[in-house]
Formats: C-alpha cells, structure tokens, sequence
C-alpha cells in the first residue's frame, strides 16, 4: 500500500498567527520544526497500520518547509514549487491512498484558525455549486485518480468541513479555534500521537475495506472563483475559456478535476494580489 501525506502548515498544533507560518519571520523556524514532527507522527502510523510505501508533499507556500534532516528515513519528501499537482504532487503515481496534515478550513469559515483558500485574495470557490476549500480541491485531484482521504488533521473547524465533505474520514483536531487567531491547543507531544493512532487506524481500515470512497465531483466540472475585489476578475477572465460573471466572480468548465485544478491556479495566479 502505497501512502500520500499532502502536509499544509496553518492547522498544525499551536499556529494561531501569520508569523508563525511566514519563513521571513522568527517564530517560523520553530513552526516548521513541529510541521515536521506532526508529519513524521502520520508516517510512523501509516507505516505502523500497515502501509509499504510513504511519500510526503510539502504544500505550504515555497513547498520548503519540512526539515528533510529529521523526516522519518522511510518516507521520501516533495519539496519546492510549483509542481505539475501543487499540494498533492505524487498523487499520479501509484498512490492508493491520502492523508492531509496540518490542512485549515475555507475562507470564511466561523472559529477558523488563519482560514484561507489558497490565498487571501480569494473568497469563495464552488466545484459543481458546491463551496469548497483546499481540502476540497485537493481531494478532488486525489479522487480523479482513485486516491482516497483518510485522515486530516488541523482544528475542529477543519475537521468537520472535511468530514462533511468526504465522509467518515479520520480526523484529529490539534486545536480548538476561538477565533480566526486565537485558539485552545494541544501540546505538540499529544498532538503527534493523536496523529499517530489516527494514521494506524486509517491504514488499518484501508486495509479491510473500511475506507471512504475517493472524492469524485461529476464530469465536466463547473469551478467558479469569487476575489474581493472585481479587479482580481478582470484579470482573471482573461484566461482562455473562462467566462466573467456578476461582480467578482468567473467561470470556467473543465473536463475533469486535474484540469480544474490547473484552470483554478492559474485564475488565481492572473488574478495577484
């Protein structure tokens, strides 16, 4: 069985500031340092509940964040970006399963620690008329190739968009959001072994046929992108085969969720800041 560990860094245990997960700041260093470890703590269950193979990916940011020097030998690292599949790099090669670690809730979500959708700029995003987040989006690529998510981990807040989204997952709340930066938090220590047993017992479940089913929205895909500011649109809808709709808002149909991936980073990337 080979593993996907998709690592984001806002929903690891006691990140509650920007600061804390921006490389040009000094608390950064000890943040990446217990990113590292919560992904170290998901390999060692993943391994442990049965799985032959790990690969992490790095998809915070710059993708250079986890300390390689540290990473549980076993596991091999997806650093830097961008990569053809950004957060889920990896997932097209022979993986059998997902785990997100260290994943935040949407944008706008109420008690969300840092909640964002890949960027700030960025207020809303629908697959199909649905509103989805990264978690979303990145199951979504996951599910186009048969890969489902098991376990997420990140606040309370988090830990229930995806489990609505996606069914009965595993899912660790490392933290209790008070607000989108304050929060009530694990110490790193207990929060690893949470991940720990959360990772064994999805593994194990993977393995008798408990799994939930693989994220799949149904083909062809509407996505549509909402910004705060209707600027960010009209540079946006210059993206061929995307269509401007009311407002802040733009269109586009893709054929599946790989190509609504793209379709999306490169809406946001026309779209700046």
């Amino acid at each position: 069985m080979k593993v996907l560990i998709a690592a984001d860094m806002e929903g690891i245990s006691g990140v509650v500031h920007w600061d804390q997960v921006d490389y040009k700041q000094d608390d950064y260093k000890r943040f990446r340092k217990i990113m590292t470890a919560e992904v170290n703590a998901a390999v060692r269950g993943a391994f442990d509940g049965g799985a032959e193979e790990v690969l992490v990916t790095d998809g915070h940011g710059r993708g250079r964040n986890i300390l390689i020097e540290e990473l549980d030998r076993r596991a091999r690292l997806n650093s830097g970006g961008p990569a053809p599949f950004a957060m889920v790099q990896g997932v097209n090669q022979g993986m059998d399963a997902a785990m997100f670690i260290g994943y935040h809730a949407r944008a706008g979500t109420n008690n969300a620690i840092l909640d964002h959708t890949w960027t700030g700029t960025v207020v809303n995003v629908w697959l199909n008329g649905q509103p989805i987040g990264e978690t979303g989006l990145n199951a979504a690529v996951c599910g186009h190739f048969d890969v489902p998510v098991l376990l997420v981990s990140g606040d309370q807040s988090l830990c229930a968009e995806a489990a609505d989204l996606l069914g009965p997952i595993e899912t660790v709340a490392v933290k209790q959001a008070r607000g989108r930066m304050a929060a009530e938090c694990l110490s790193p220590a207990e929060a690893q072994e949470r991940i720990y047993r959360a990772a064994q017992r999805a593994v194990r479940r993977f393995l008798v046929g408990d799994a939930p089913a693989p994220f799949r929205p149904s083909t062809p895909i509407t996505l549509v992108v909402e910004w705060s500011q209707s600027q960010m649109a009209d540079r946006a809808a210059v993206l061929p085969g995307a269509r401007r709709l009311e407002g802040r808002r733009v269109e586009f149909t893709a054929a599946d969720a790989p190509e609504a991936y793209r379709a999306f980073r490169a809406l946001v990337t026309l779209a700046g800041s």
